[in-house]
């Protein structure tokens, strides 16, 4: 299914399940509050029509059958151009199952059953989180070979593009404006994620691993992130 015209100049969402009648109220729901929707039964025709249709967000179950979500959610953070956000679908409640997801670079998750309302609502909070700034709201972020454009939502590191998720796209911009400020894990949690999520703060400790394997950055000797032992992380200015 597809929005009206009113939705096509807002976001794209596609919803990923393997249950039609959740499919079927989800899509609804979401068309109705005037975003685009398309909607995939698994996780390989997922990724067919977001090569199709490059959604702005994903509502993607986990359990799906051929191929999960977790392995559709990389697969979709590995493609060129600005990232696609993720809010995840589980019928499991415990916290170690969240937060694997979190560490993949999902932007929020959302446990069966639910409330569609909610799940709009979620939405709706993501995509806010996650659009670009109004040209000239923000001005590049430079520091030495690396630069960071809020508008666009893309990083250059010595001239190229690098492939960023969601959340580790705004871990590394947080850091870059705030360069030589130490951060605790509790801190970034709060500031980037948006609210402690969890008692375990190793979501974070994740995203920065992740974040100087892409930056090319040693701990040891890091041009960009040093871990502060015993506090945290802070960007060197």
């Amino acid at each position: 299914m597809a929005g009206g015209a009113d939705a096509a100049k807002t976001a794209t969402v596609l919803v990923v399940d393997d249950e039609p009648t959740i499919v079927e109220i989800v899509g609804r729901y979401i068309e109705r509050a005037g975003f685009e929707t398309y909607t995939a039964p698994d996780g390989y025709k997922a990724l067919d029509v977001a090569t199709e249709h490059r959604p702005d967000l994903v509502v993607l179950d986990v359990m799906l059958p051929g191929i999960d979500g977790i392995a559709v959610m990389e697969r979709l953070q590995e493609r060129p151009g600005p990232p696609i956000a993720v809010i995840l679908l589980t019928a499991r409640g415990e916290e170690s199952d969240r937060l694997v997801g979190l560490r993949h670079g999902a932007d929020d998750y959302v446990v069966k059953p639910f409330s569609p309302a909610e799940l709009v609502a979620r939405v709706e909070a993501v995509l806010r989180r996650t659009a670009p700034a109004a040209p000239g709201d923000q001005p590049p972020i430079v520091h030495g070979p690396l630069r960071i454009e809020p508008a666009g939502r893309r990083v250059f590191l010595d001239g190229e593009e690098l492939m960023l998720t969601m959340r580790e796209f705004d871990l590394l911009a947080f850091f870059a404006a705030n360069p030589g400020r130490v951060f605790s894990r509790d801190q970034l949690m709060e500031a980037v994620w948006g609210e402690p999520f969890f008692d375990d703060t190793s979501t974070v400790t994740v995203h920065v691993r992740r974040l100087r394997a892409k930056l090319g950055d040693d701990p040891a000797a890091p041009r960009f992130i040093e871990t502060v032992w015993g506090v945290g992380y802070r960007f060197r200015p």
